[in-house]
């Protein structure tokens, strides 16, 4: 299989965003605005969950790919580039989950 990164998701993304493509479903989510995207992103997430409690393989698979592209919309519409929350994520790495949640809610 070829190297494929979510960078160049974020990319391909950003392009067809662009593109004025009528056909195009991220011309549409992007025309749409962040409601919706945001709400097909929480509907992908859903599904993502029902998979996953299903112990369906084949949907976890095909559901997560849903979730990350409408999450990465999601982030394109908000202008948050991804290498924000990458960087974000990286920070993070240098302390317990528990520790860093409760960093968190003290504020």
């Amino acid at each position: 299989m070829a190297e494929f990164s979510l960078s160049e998701l974020e990319t391909i993304i950003a392009q067809r965003a662009q593109s004025g493509d009528p056909d195009s479903w991220t011309v549409k989510l992007f025309a749409k605005g962040m409601d919706k995207a945001a709400q097909k992103l929480g509907e992908e997430a859903v599904e993502t969950v029902i998979a996953a409690i299903k112990g369906d393989k084949k949907a976890l698979v095909s559901e997560s790919a849903d979730l990350i592209y409408h999450w990465l919309v999601v982030l394109g519409i908000a202008g948050v580039p991804l290498d924000d929350v990458l960087r974000e994520l990286e920070s993070r790495t240098g302390r317990s989950g528990v520790a860093e949640k409760a960093s968190r809610s003290k504020g």
